[in-house]
């Protein structure tokens, strides 16, 4: 398999890209869940939110190499479809990687907001460039949880749509996620 694009399928940067974000997404979303449960006499109490954050940091990292590669490789030819759904398919591809950068960033803004740096794994620190402002970590704490869940949702329709094209319309959009070539 090749590493860059080609006008019929993803190549295996956009394809380790994609769904290592989305594995990363839905870990995040099914950890923030366990964590809020938490007290504070519970043995995770500490090492939850610090994985939450860490794992977080190096997602934020990712999504910007995948914003780059974005910009910089061509991805396959797109399918033939009326422009409305083009049109939708633009919007919602859109919502998923603003949303997912305020998702980030509304948790950034969580973490920083008693001034001390984020740790990713001890490996190295985050600065706090934002802190301190009033309200900022509940502010911050609703937008995080109203974004988790709108791109929870987001993200269940982008896939029910790519098996919407694999089994009832029988186009290679989702083969083409999964490294295939549809020119042959």
């Amino acid at each position: 398999m090749q590493w860059c694009n080609s006008e019929g399928r993803y190549g295996l940067t956009s394809i380790i890209l994609h769904w290592s974000i989305a594995v990363a997404f839905l870990g995040l979303f099914a950890l923030g869940y366990w964590m809020v449960g938490l007290n504070y006499y519970s043995d995770w109490y500490q090492t939850a939110p610090h994985w939450h954050k860490s794992v977080g940091m190096l997602l934020f990292a990712l999504m910007l190499l995948r914003l780059l590669w974005r910009l910089l490789s061509t991805g396959p030819a797109p399918l033939p479809a009326p422009p409305g759904i083009r049109l939708l398919t633009r919007a919602v591809h859109g919502g998923l990687y603003l949303g997912l950068f305020a998702l980030m960033i509304s948790g950034y803004l969580i973490s920083t907001a008693n001034g001390r740096p984020v740790s990713v794994f001890g490996w190295f620190e985050v600065p706090a460039l934002v802190s301190g402002l009033p309200g900022q970590a509940d502010l911050a704490g609703s937008i995080h949880e109203i974004l988790a869940w709108a791109l929870l949702l987001l993200v269940g329709l982008h896939a029910l749509a790519a098996l919407k094209h694999h089994f009832i319309d029988r186009d290679p959009t989702l083969v083409r996620m999964l490294g295939r070539d549809t020119l042959r």
